[in-house]
């Protein structure tokens, strides 16, 4: 099965950082293109970040020099450095896959249980 777990988030003040963690089982890693979406109270699901199996990245423009997605294929984790912390960034965080199985043309996306980041003084 496929299974996305976050870990990391929590309370940070302003103008503070945080690293958050996802770990992927359940399909084959180093083809997928991992992301962060997050969630605020009463706003559509955005994207975050991504990066594909060959390293690139992409960012939403309200993160671009203050996040930094990343991934380790040898440990099927992929990771968000959150720095400069705004409150606008509260939200919960939710670890993307998008991911096809061996020789499907079919792509699926599964995302994690999602985590809560707080920024507040």
């Amino acid at each position: 099965q496929v299974q996305l777990v976050e870990s990391g988030g929590g309370l940070v003040q302003p103008g503070g950082s945080l690293r958050l963690s996802c770990a992927a089982s359940g399909i084959i890693f180093s083809s997928a293109t991992m992301g962060w979406d997050r969630q605020a109270p009463g706003k559509q699901r955005e994207l975050v970040a991504n990066i594909t199996r060959g390293g690139t990245t992409n960012y939403a423009d309200s993160v671009k020099g203050r996040f930094t997605i990343s991934r380790d294929n040898a440990k099927n984790t992929v990771y968000l450095q959150m720095n400069s912390l705004k409150p606008e960034d509260t939200a919960v965080y939710y670890c993307h896959a998008a991911h096809s199985p061996v020789g499907t043309r079919i792509s699926y996306h599964s995302w994690g249980q999602g985590t809560q980041i707080t920024v507040s003084s």
